[in-house]
């Protein structure tokens, strides 16, 4: 069975040689170009990713562009950064297409070289905890890899099109009962800084939207 892949990509043209030459065979990444000024679409094309334009700003903007140019009845997403290897998808995907999970997230593990700033670290904790406390479902990280059933998150009706996407699918997910899980996936040196970790701004911003999903999200969950 094959599996999409949904790349979201802004100026990551230095990452997806590395990133689209280490997918997995059977995945098929689906780089969605959300306004990048360097040749990120151009270098994706040329390395045979399916690209998709998404001149909407906003991280959740552009994962929905991707799941819906998806064919595949498993879809997985993860950064282009380079910050985690794709041959660690079938980690996250595995248990969803054997029909044990319904969403599965990558906890990041830093590597040697990784640069997971504290601010980025602190703000990741406190977020994953009041999670917990909501669903009762037992994570520690709001990754960047997840893997779940196409049809069923189109069905949950995502309405967040910024950095609170994330967020608002594992809290809609665990409203309508799926079942979760999290596993280890390395978090490895990125390519570049990271447009959210790389700046306390950058940071706070996400923080800001996922403050708001929580808050719009309030009777969803267990908690």
């Amino acid at each position: 069975m094959s599996v999409d892949v949904v790349l979201p990509c802004l100026d990551e043209e230095a990452a997806l040689p590395w990133v689209l030459g280490r997918m997995p065979d059977g995945y098929r990444p689906i780089v969605v170009d959300n306004g990048s000024t360097d040749g990120s679409a151009r270098v994706a094309a040329a390395l045979g990713a399916l690209v998709v334009s998404e001149p909407r700003r906003g991280f959740g903007a552009a994962c929905h562009a991707g799941l819906l140019a998806a064919t595949a009845d498993v879809v997985c997403f993860m950064d282009a950064d380079a910050s985690i290897d794709p041959r660690q998808l079938p980690r996250t995907a595995g248990p969803v297409l054997a029909g044990r999970c319904d969403l599965v997230l990558g906890r990041r593990m830093a590597r040697a070289g990784a640069r997971w700033p504290l601010h980025a670290r602190l703000g990741n904790v406190v977020l994953a905890a009041r999670v917990r406390r909501r669903t009762g479902v037992p994570l520690h990280d709001l990754g960047p890899m997840r893997a779940c059933g196409r049809a069923g998150l189109l069905a949950l009706g995502l309405t967040d099109r910024r950095f609170g996407y994330p967020l608002e699918m594992v809290l809609r997910a665990a409203g309508a009962g799926w079942r979760i899980a999290e596993t280890e996936v390395d978090y490895l040196p990125r390519a570049g800084r990271s447009k959210v970790t790389g700046t306390v701004r950058g940071t706070l911003r996400a923080l800001a939207d996922m403050r708001r999903v929580l808050a719009e999200q309030g009777g969803t969950g267990r908690a």
